[in-house]
């Protein structure tokens, strides 16, 4: 199956669908959006590598920034952060370049490495759109920390490839039927930036169904 472009997701929901499904859901259906500390740190950091004029070219190395990228398969799109380029033996032609070259993406985050694995999916649904694009094969990525300043390296094995293409398949059911999760209250609500919209503890309360009900029942008494 092939997605036409009006029903394209954007890749860079899969962070949020794998931290809540109900935060994606307001976000990427509902059109709800509110900026905390993360999110303004986060769009700082990304305007500052983001200049789609801007190609580098450091000995064998061509470096595109903020390069659009698409997945008919997957019917998503985005943009990767940086697209690194290595001249190989063994890889792909550039336009305008002589020689082969193998595909090297890096995600750009502003925090630390996680424990959770939304900043990998992330980075491997990146290259299952540079593969698709360039009939290619891109083994392995790299996130770029900016508390560390360091880049982590991120083989895109198997398990990430099929955990992005179910996630992607669950994202479309959700947006063909405008459907937004329940909350599921948990610690992480706190650092989310639509907790004052989501209001997450009110999950954990009665319904207004139940209260009405239990009302009238105590007035039947």
């Amino acid at each position: 199956m092939e997605y036409s472009e009006d029903d394209y997701l954007m890749i860079s929901g899969i962070q949020h669908f794998k931290f809540c499904r109900r935060q994606w859901a307001l976000i990427h259906i509902e059109q709800q959006w509110a900026e905390n500390v993360h999110t303004v740190t986060g769009e700082l950091m990304h305007k500052k590598v983001h200049d789609p004029t801007l190609r580098e070219k450091r000995k064998d190395v061509i470096i595109a920034r903020a390069l659009p990228v698409s997945s008919r398969e997957l019917g998503i799109s985005g943009e990767c952060d940086l697209v690194e380029f290595h001249k190989c033996e063994d890889g792909i032609k550039l336009h305008g370049h002589r020689g082969l070259y193998s595909i090297y993406p890096v995600e750009y985050k502003k925090g630390k490495p996680k424990l959770s694995e939304e900043d990998k999916l992330q980075l491997a649904a990146q290259a299952m759109c540079l593969e698709e694009m360039f009939s290619a094969q891109v083994p392995e990525g790299a996130i770029f920390y900016g508390e560390t300043r360091r880049r982590e390296a991120v083989e895109i094995t198997e398990e990430l490839r099929t955990e992005v293409k179910n996630m992607f398949h669950e994202m479309h059911e959700y947006y063909a039927r405008k459907y937004t999760p329940k909350v599921k209250y948990s610690k992480s609500c706190n650092a989310c930036s639509l907790k004052n919209i989501c209001l997450p503890r009110l999950g954990k309360s009665v319904s207004v169904k139940s209260y009405i009900d239990q009302m009238l029942k105590e007035e039947e008494e």
